[in-house]
């Protein structure tokens, strides 16, 4: 009877540790088919069209996307292009027409416009510089005016010919009767001038010329001492 409790015994032992070397396979099996089965389904979860979301302790911070301002292509600045202003062609001042108001006088009006008062008399056919009135139209000449030439002369002039001259600064009756071989009378009298030494600066007079022998020039002698 010892003999069989004794092998009772050793069965149980044996059984007991067999069970105890078998129970870690087992639980290693059991678990490498979980963490399997477990890998499937994340796999299966995550690959959906919809993966829900991961529990809080499991999940990761989705960084939220910064807007990142892209600088725009610089704007070409357009040039603007100069127009050239039209070269302004010089205006000729001149000539104008004035009229004398109270207390003028033919020496003031040449001061103001800066003209010579010789110009003024032979532009508007002044005789008298103190003879102008109130309300009379004066032309004021242009800057550049000068006084009128006279007519070149013929080369041949008879005896009583009568050629126009208008008259110079500075001229006499006489000093025009000279330059013609003429007289102051006999031109006094052809224009109608009653006082010989008061003529306007270019007024046009009408000369009778060689009327007069011209006086010769006086050559002087020289005597030579032997």
């Amino acid at each position: 009877m010892q003999d069989s409790g004794q092998n009772a015994s050793e069965v149980i032992d044996n059984y007991r540790k067999r069970r105890e070397r078998i129970v870690p396979f087992i639980l290693g099996g059991l678990a490498v088919v979980l963490l399997v089965v477990g890998i499937f389904l994340v796999i299966m979860w995550l690959s959906g069209d919809n993966p829900p979301a991961l529990p809080g302790f499991l999940g990761t911070d989705t960084p939220t996307p910064t807007a990142t301002n892209t600088p725009m292509p610089p704007t070409a600045t357009p040039t603007i292009t100069l127009t050239p202003e039209p070269t302004l062609s010089p205006t000729p001042v001149g000539p104008v027409s004035y009229f004398v108001e109270q207390g003028d006088s033919l020496s003031s009006i040449a001061a103001a416009y800066e003209v010579d008062v010789y110009l003024l008399m032979a532009y508007n056919d002044i005789e008298d510089p103190n003879s102008i009135y109130v309300g009379q139209e004066i032309i004021i000449p242009g800057p550049d005016a000068e006084l009128p030439t006279s007519t070149p002369l013929p080369e041949v002039l008879y005896q009583g010919q009568q050629i126009e001259y208008r008259v110079q600064p500075n001229d006499t009756l006489e000093s025009i009767a000279a330059q013609f071989n003429s007289t102051a009378e006999a031109i006094a009298e052809l224009n109608e001038i009653e006082d010989i030494n008061s003529i306007g600066v270019g007024v046009m007079l009408l000369i009778p010329v060689n009327l007069v022998t011209p006086t010769p020039t006086s050559v002087a002698t020289v005597t030579r001492t032997p």
